[in-house]
């Protein structure tokens, strides 16, 4: 397995120009113009991983975010016992690395390839440039990005609850 070191600065593999048409299915360009997709298809950095690759650590400094165009990639989460726990399996249009973008933080999970894959690099310097030269578009990615969060969030919830209603319904007294 080998650990790809990717701060969001350096260029992605060489490979040819992606299609407007391949953003498109990606749910983070949705509503985005063709002309505004021929732009990111010309100038994101586009990156290859083998099965195995992690392409981010969790607690990494990080200022991008990831679109996933062919393979699967799955989410771990450290637990405080120091062992990670798969969350997600995720595969093409999916994004991933997105909570960097909005929170300023550092990576809150792992995410390694679990099969051949091929992704699209969106850096804030990619973002920053779409603000200074469309904010209708700019706004459209954050929207989108919003909802994604916003989809994930209801899922942890779900699974939250379910959780705890397990663990309550084992440990707790019934009501008398």
């Amino acid at each position: 397995m080998e650990l790809v070191d990717h701060a969001c600065s350096r260029p992605g593999i060489a490979e040819t120009p992606l299609a407007a048409a391949t953003l498109r299915e990606a749910g983070i360009f949705g509503a985005l113009s063709d002309e505004v997709l021929a732009v990111f298809a010309q100038t994101l950095a586009t990156e290859r991983f083998a099965a195995g690759d992690v392409i981010f650590s969790e607690g990494d400094a990080a200022h991008c975010l990831y679109v996933l165009l062919e393979g699967e990639v799955e989410v771990l989460k450290r637990s405080r016992h120091a062992r990670d726990h798969r969350v997600a399996i995720l595969g093409p249009s999916d994004c991933f690395g997105e909570m960097s973008i909005v929170d300023m933080q550092a990576r809150s999970a792992t995410v390694r390839a679990i099969s051949p894959s091929r992704v699209v690099r969106v850096s804030s310097e990619d973002f920053d440039r779409l603000y200074r030269q469309d904010v209708r578009s700019y706004a459209l990615v954050a929207l989108n990005i919003a909802r994604d969060l916003s989809r994930r969030l209801r899922v942890a919830d779900a699974i939250l609850a379910e959780v705890a209603g397990s663990v309550m319904d084992r440990y707790a007294k019934p009501p008398a």
